[in-house]
């Protein structure tokens, strides 16, 4: 499990790049914790990943994995939240998660400070 900690200024943003397991039916899933208000998650806005309609593009092999990008943003100056994402099976639950990351959000007035972690 991977932890990370981010300073966001109110309003500033912070992406979330994840690798993803589609192809063997993994998703990845998000819960907030703490200050839940001061922080949001959304998958990033932007096409699916591969090559545009009806052009041709490498195969995707069967279990290769695909990137997917989650966006937090910063919304309440001076709240904390723990988000955690974990990459499940949804037809399993009773399976360990297969991969997670912890992320540690400080939101702050100001501009974003420097954050801690890799």
């Amino acid at each position: 499990m991977e932890q990370r900690r981010v300073v966001l200024a109110a309003g500033a943003s912070y992406e979330v790049r994840l690798a993803g397991r589609g192809a063997l039916g993994y998703v990845w899933t998000w819960q907030v914790s703490g200050d839940a208000a001061a922080v949001e998650v959304a998958p990033a806005p932007g096409p699916a990943p591969g090559p545009p309609p009806g052009q041709p593009g490498p195969p995707l092999l069967p279990g290769a994995p695909l990137e997917r990008t989650y966006v937090v943003t910063g919304r309440r100056a001076g709240g904390r939240a723990r988000i955690r994402f974990a990459q499940i099976r949804p037809p399993y639950p009773q399976e360990p998660p297969y991969d997670e990351l912890v992320l540690e959000v400080e939101v702050t007035a100001g501009p974003a400070a420097p954050a801690g972690g890799p």
